[in-house]
Parts: C-alpha cells; sequence; structure tokens
C-alpha cells in the first residue's frame, strides 16, 4: 500500500454529519440483517432500479423472518444498481460486517448470528469507532435538546435543530414545555429562541437545518412588521401562504443565525439533491440562493452540506468567495462518488484548503456509518492520488492535505473542547 493510501486508512476521520439512533434503540429495536444492509439511501435506488414500494417496504420489516422471501421482491432491482454509490456502500456493510462477499439467501441466512453478536450494549461505538475509525460523530436528530450521550460522552455529538424555524413552524406548545415561555408575538418568540440557546447551545456542536426539502433556500430579510404579522396568522390557527411562511421562516432563521453567532456554533444548512425518489424540486436547492445570508452574516460559520449536489460548481464558487462558508462532503461520497471525487479535485485548485470537510455518512445504524467511511476513504485516496499522478501534489503535500481535509479543517471550525467540556459538566449536574 502506497503511503498516501495508508495514512488516510490509519487517519482517525471526524465524522460531521450522521442521523444515528440512540444506544437504546439500537439495541432492543435495531436492524436485522436485511435492514442493516439496505436501510439506508440503497432504498431509493431499488426503487428508481424498478423494484416496488411494497417490496422495499418488506425488505425492511424485520418482523418477518423469511430473509429469503423479502430479498426476492428486490433481488433483480439489486443487480440493476449493485454498481452505484448507494450500491457500494451496501456491499461494504455485506463485506466488512458480516463477511458476505455476495449478498444470497445462503449468506443471508448465516449472517443472523453475527447480527445478534453485533446489536449488544456498547457494540454501537466500538462499530463506529474501530470498525470505521471515527474520532467522534456529530448527530442530527431533528430536536432543540442535545443532551449527554452517555454511550459515548466525547464521540457521540449533537446538533441544535431548527428546520421548523426556517419553515416558518412556531410550535407553541413545545416551546412552552422547552423553556417555560409562552410565544404571544415576536418579542416572545425571540425570548423563546435566545432560551432554547441558553439551554442547549452549550452541548450542540453546531445548529443544523435542512429546510431544503421543504422551501426555497433563498433567503430574503424580513421586515418586523411583516414577521409579526405572519406570526400573528400563525398564532390564530390559520394556515399561512407561502409567501407568509416563507417570510416568518426568513425571520426565524435568521434569528438562528445570530445565536449561533453568539454562541460561537456553526450553521450547517443542507444545500442540494434529495434523498429518496420521485420528488425533488430543483429551483429549491441551489446553494447560490444563500449569497444574502452569506452576505449579511460575515461572523456567522455556515456549513453547507452535501456538496450542494448537483450544482456544485456554484459551491464552489461560493467557498472561494465567502470567507464564512466552509464545505461538507458528507453524503456526497455515496450519492454520486466520481463527480464527489473531482469536486475534491476542483476545491484544492480553486479554494484555501482549510475550507472542505472529508466526511459525513448522513446514517442511522451504525455499521452505515463505518461502510460509508470506507467508501469515503477509498474515494478520497483516488482523489489525492491522482493529484500526485499528475504531478499536482507531491505525495508529501498530498498526505498533509488529507490530514487537514479528515481533521484539521473540522478542529478550526468547530469548538469540539468547549462543547465537549459542556457535554462532561451537563452529565455531572451542571
Amino acid at each position: 500500500m502506497r503511503e498516501l493510501a495508508k495514512h488516510i486508512q490509519q487517519t482517525p476521520l471526524m465524522d460531521t454529519h450522521e442521523h444515528l439512533h440512540k444506544e437504546t434503540e439500537y439495541v432492543h429495536n435495531g436492524p436485522d440483517v436485511l435492514e442493516d444492509l439496505f436501510d439506508n439511501y440503497a432504498q431509493a435506488d431499488l426503487e428508481v432500479a424498478g423494484a416496488s414500494p411494497a417490496a422495499t417496504k418488506r425488505l425492511l420489516d424485520h418482523s418477518d423472518p423469511d430473509l429469503a422471501g423479502r430479498f426476492a421482491g428486490i433481488r433483480q432491482a439489486w443487480e440493476r444498481c449493485r454498481h452505484t454509490g448507494y450500491g457500494e456502500a451496501v456491499q461494504n456493510i455485506a463485506r466488512h460486517a458480516y463477511g458476505m462477499e455476495e449478498i444470497t439467501p445462503k449468506n443471508l441466512e448465516a449472517a443472523r448470528a453475527r447480527n445478534a453478536e453485533l446489536r449488544q450494549p456498547g457494540e454501537r461505538l466500538r462499530i463506529l469507532k474501530e470498525d470505521g475509525n471515527l474520532d467522534h460523530v456529530e448527530i442530527d436528530d431533528f430536536c432543540w435538546p442535545c443532551l449527554p450521550d452517555e454511550s459515548g460522552l466525547d464521540f457521540f455529538l449533537y446538533d441544535l435543530s431548527w428546520v421548523e424555524f426556517c419553515r416558518g413552524m412556531v410550535n407553541v406548545p413545545a416551546i412552552d414545555k422547552e423553556v417555560g415561555i409562552d410565544v404571544r408575538d415576536l418579542k416572545t418568540l425571540r425570548e423563546a429562541m435566545a432560551m432554547i440557546f441558553e439551554k442547549h447551545g452549550p452541548c450542540a456542536v453546531a445548529v443544523k437545518s435542512q429546510h431544503a426539502y421543504h422551501r426555497t433556500l433563498l433567503w430574503q430579510e424580513r421586515t418586523e412588521a411583516d414577521a409579526a404579522g405572519a406570526l400573528q396568522q400563525q398564532l390564530r390557527g390559520k394556515e399561512l401562504t407561502e409567501e407568509e411562511s416563507l417570510c416568518l421562516g426568513d425571520w426565524c432563521w435568521a434569528r438562528g443565525v445570530e445565536l449561533s453567532i453568539q454562541h460561537n456554533r456553526p450553521f450547517k444548512l443542507h444545500t442540494g439533491y434529495y434523498a429518496g425518489q420521485g420528488y425533488m424540486e430543483v429551483e429549491r436547492i441551489h446553494s447560490g440562493h444563500l449569497c444574502g445570508l452569506l452576505r449579511k452574516y460575515p461572523t456567522a460559520r455556515f456549513v453547507l452540506m452535501h456538496i450542494a449536489y448537483p450544482y456544485s460548481d456554484e459551491l464552489v464558487a461560493l467557498a472561494k468567495h465567502f470567507p464564512n462558508v466552509y464545505v461538507d462532503l458528507c453524503w456526497a461520497w455515496s450519492i454520486d462518488p466520481f463527480s464527489a471525487c473531482d469536486f475534491v479535485r476542483r476545491m484544492i485548485h480553486a479554494v484555501p484548503a482549510n475550507k472542505l470537510f472529508a466526511f459525513g455518512g448522513d446514517t442511522r445504524w451504525p455499521n452505515a456509518a463505518a461502510a460509508y467511511s470506507i467508501q469515503a476513504r477509498a474515494w478520497l485516496t483516488r482523489a489525492l492520488q491522482a493529484e500526485v499522478d499528475d504531478g499536482l501534489l507531491t505525495e508529501r503535500q498530498a498526505i498533509a492535505l488529507a490530514t487537514r481535509l479528515m481533521r484539521s479543517n473540522q478542529q478550526e471550525c468547530f469548538d469540539l473542547n468547549g462543547t465537549r467540556a459542556a457535554i462532561h459538566a451537563k452529565a455531572k449536574g451542571g
């Protein structure tokens, strides 16, 4: 193995984006073999390849013990998509977690015992730390609380979710329950948002929103009067128009960015491709829609995720132009590994080297996260080795750059020490 490849294999990756289930869920209601293999992005490729929704639903139903029957319903579709990025990740799980070179009914039956061994207390952390060689994971579980995770206090870090606010959704009962403030107007809403950050911001590694699934990424500055009017409509129980939702969402989004600056937390934003299949609205997902927000808040740190695929050229330009933009390759290696590989090379020659993060799996189960990290290492190696082979980098430079993309850039952007110290204090009752 060449020195560059060895270095990338041995260096612990900082995993900046996951949706991992908690330890108790994994142990007591976690995936059987077929779920472990396919309960990730591969199910979208299966349906695009011709599998019926009923077949994929049965595939992922662990209450059905008939592994062969469940697999049979998607087997033809699997043959059609096994070479995609999603398919490659499935094969990584099969090979590295279960010792399967081919997914067959016989091999699935043989893997039952191994699956039971893997779903034991402590295995979730071991899989991620040892099999995935991850330094830590940053988890978005779609809520405000970022509570200490006793299964790995320093390892499992959490994002504070801002997605509902960015969508213009103000959940008054949930806010009252969380921070004891009855939202009646913009003043009390602002107070509630500040209290959410006071309560959960110290233990949060970042703020996160994926509202591009539901509305445009285009942000506009909104007046207090317009936002107040939209909020009052919602508080009266009236359904907001799209423009009213955007107005209130933009106002709430801006307050979240201001609080992220105040609390020294990066703001992560989903850009680009949608998970699933059959519903994407491409006009929403351009990262270029964010220019107004990036200009308005030059001291915020924005982490733009998933390389804005398939509009990656725009993202290269944003990262080159705006000092407050960072780019995360999370999920991109499995969406389209060749495009991600090319993206890394274009970033190297267009953008300062401190702007790019190498990995986030964006998955729910630990074996999937480990498998996606294996995939990321392989394709990052290809990208950097191509730079060496083309005479654009020396091997020594490529190794230094790999360290930067895998670890150093994340350490510079995220307050990992401060977050971990706050988590430990909270765990001790502080």
